[in-house]
């Protein structure tokens, strides 16, 4: 269906406000009363050669860390960055990060690591979702298991004290301890 030059215009000021697909398809309907899928609408948009939004991201962690928006970096590979790059430059790696090294298994990490966290990557990740799992016990004992999820939001999964929320400074540590542990082992 072509649209008229005012609708085109209305199009592009809902995909410049941050509309989603969604919202977009509702709006037709509703101002110009033009029923589309939301597969015509997302080809709408890429006819218009228009850039949609990315939301801000949702954190799915019990870490309590905030994500960051798009670094440079991310713009460059038209946002497709992987969990290390993501983790790297969330926590200030690449310019000469921690120096402790996980064991050549990708294993166990060393105890006198930041925070004194410590983190193992399962060898076999058997969880539904989830790219890579494994265990961490914090510097103040409490242990946990934790999950990376299919796009690529570290995670805990059970604690064994419920509600346990970790200090940032052992967040930090840990989000540190699992990218040099993933990266060890390849992802």
């Amino acid at each position: 269906m072509a649209l008229t030059p005012e609708q085109q215009q209305a199009v592009s000021a809902w995909v410049a406000a941050g509309d989603n697909l969604s919202a977009i398809q509702r709006k037709l309907a509703e101002q110009f009363k033009i029923a589309l899928t939301y597969m015509d609408v997302r080809f709408l948009v890429d006819d218009l050669e228009l850039k949609l939004k990315d939301p801000a991201p949702k954190l799915n962690s019990d870490l309590g860390a905030a994500r960051t928006a798009p670094g440079p970096q991310e713009a460059a590979r038209d946002g497709k960055k992987s969990f290390l790059d993501k983790a790297k430059e969330k926590l200030g790696l690449g310019q000469g990060g921690p120096t402790d090294v996980p064991d050549p298994d990708g294993e166990a990490i060393d105890e006198g690591a930041p925070g004194g966290v410590s983190v193992t990557v399962d060898k076999v990740t058997l969880l539904p979702g989830a790219l890579a799992s494994g265990t961490v016990t914090f510097g103040d004992g409490v242990s946990g298991k934790w999950i990376v999820d299919n796009q690529g939001r570290p995670g805990l999964t059970e604690t064994s004290r419920p509600g346990y929320r970790p200090a940032p400074a052992e967040a930090q540590a840990f989000l540190q301890q699992l990218s040099m542990a993933l990266q060890n082992r390849g992802y």
